[in-house]
């Protein structure tokens, strides 16, 4: 069960995001030429306002909270977890005459939220060893690509990691109805799809 839409951002707000928006792309325009100028910076200011002109980026509510604690536990883990996975993947790459086997798995997240969706399959992306395939945002189904399975409890093991990136990053910058949520929904739950 989803929670009801939250608002998009108004006035005030909007107008930061806007503002915020418009200074990254003005950035990322002088960052790619590569030169601080004043010619780059002009160019940066009318490629960055026509982008917001033409090209709107949708309205995004943020409804949770950003908590210090969780969020270092999750850097500490996700930290950990490129470390190991690194080292598993560089170890079956020398390894002579391995042929390691994959597998897509499809995950339900438990929070369907679009910032949700994209900072889960974001963490997911970065270990090696895992790659998002497809996301299916009406279902909140994430389509991953694991690295080197043996056996269905491979795939279980996966699919528990993938929860547990989700749960972590939740407890994090979630609210407290989705905290409450992953909390209550355990990561070893039924068939998935």
């Amino acid at each position: 069960m989803n929670p009801a839409p939250q608002a998009p951002p108004r006035g005030r707000g909007r107008r930061r995001d806007q503002l915020i928006a418009f200074g990254w792309l003005v950035l990322v325009w002088i960052l790619l030429w590569g030169d601080l100028s004043w010619g780059n910076l002009v160019g940066g200011v009318l490629v960055a306002g026509a982008v917001l002109v033409f090209f709107p980026l949708p309205p995004v509510s943020f409804g949770g909270r950003l908590r210090l604690g969780p969020l270092l536990v999750f850097v500490v883990r996700f930290v950990g977890e490129l470390v190991s996975a690194s080292a598993h993947v560089a170890r079956v790459a020398v390894q002579p005459g391995y042929q390691p086997r994959a597998a897509i798995i499809a995950v339900r997240l438990r929070v369907h939220t679009d910032l949700n969706l994209a900072l889960t399959a974001e963490a997911l992306s970065l270990v090696p060893g895992t790659l998002i395939v497809e996301v299916d945002r009406n279902a909140g189904v994430l389509y991953v690509h694991v690295f080197d399975t043996h056996g269905p409890q491979d795939l279980r093991g996966s699919r528990r990691r993938i929860l547990a990136v989700e749960r972590r990053l939740v407890r994090a910058v979630g609210s407290a109805a989705e905290v409450r949520r992953v909390s209550a929904d355990p990561v070893e739950r039924g068939p998935e799809p």
